[in-house]
């Protein structure tokens, strides 16, 4: 009884020693990247526009350096089906003549003695899994880093205020430049190592979570 006493304290321990850290807004892992405004020169050219500004008229909108902003368009559709079947047969069957001795057969009480036997066993088993999941809207995220390929590794997070509760979207990955659009999108199916969390927090959430000790009587550490 210690053994399992001392088992139920370590991995209660254990489990609140694992427990993720609880997701806040304005995280600083999620924080914008402000790049540092260039040094300029302005001269004296009787324009009401700035050099800069001129130029940017005609230069491509399309996220390409650090601190750019870049739309991403979520749609997400997962499916998952799973379907197995289990069929067992058995059969045994066995019998043997009456016995005979001593010129005729040998009985028990004017029974004949012989044997019969006959067994059947039949087992099926049937499963079916069918799972799908599908995420749709979007979200603005900065451009962290330039990597020496071009590629653009991006990251960032939506938080959403309703009635007691926190909903967000936080989206993390690397795309190629070649696959924004002219807006300024792209599609969450071409983030490559996409990191995507729907979620929640709050009364309504919490409400959804199993309860530590639940976790322990549905967890591997449970002997039975």
């Amino acid at each position: 009884m210690n053994k399992y006493i001392m088992l139920l304290m370590v991995s209660l321990l254990s489990a609140c020693s694992s427990t993720p850290r609880k997701p806040i807004p304005d995280d600083p892992f999620y924080a914008p990247v402000y790049p540092d405004a260039p040094a300029t020169q302005t001269a004296a050219t009787g324009s009401i526009f700035l050099d800069s500004q001129a130029s940017s008229l005609y230069s491509d909108i399309r996220a390409h350096k650090i601190g750019d902003i870049i739309t991403v368009v979520l749609m997400e559709s997962t499916q998952a089906k799973k379907s197995a079947t289990n069929d067992i047969k058995k059969g045994s069957d066995m019998s043997m003549d009456p016995l005979f001795a001593g010129g005729g057969n040998v009985t028990i009480k004017g029974v004949p003695l012989d044997l019969k036997y006959k067994d059947a066993y039949n087992t099926k088993r049937e499963s079916d899994a069918d799972q799908s999941n599908s995420l749709a809207g979007s979200i603005s995220a900065n451009v962290m880093q330039v990597l020496s390929n071009g590629n653009l590794v991006i990251r960032g997070e939506k938080w959403i205020s309703i009635n007691n509760g926190d909903e967000f979207i936080r989206v993390t990955g690397i795309v190629r430049s070649q696959d924004i659009k002219p807006d300024n999108t792209i599609e969450s199916v071409r983030v490559a190592n996409a990191r995507i969390q729907y979620s929640g927090t709050g009364t309504f959430a919490d409400a959804q979570k199993v309860g530590w000790l639940g976790q322990f009587f549905l967890g591997e550490w449970w002997p039975f």
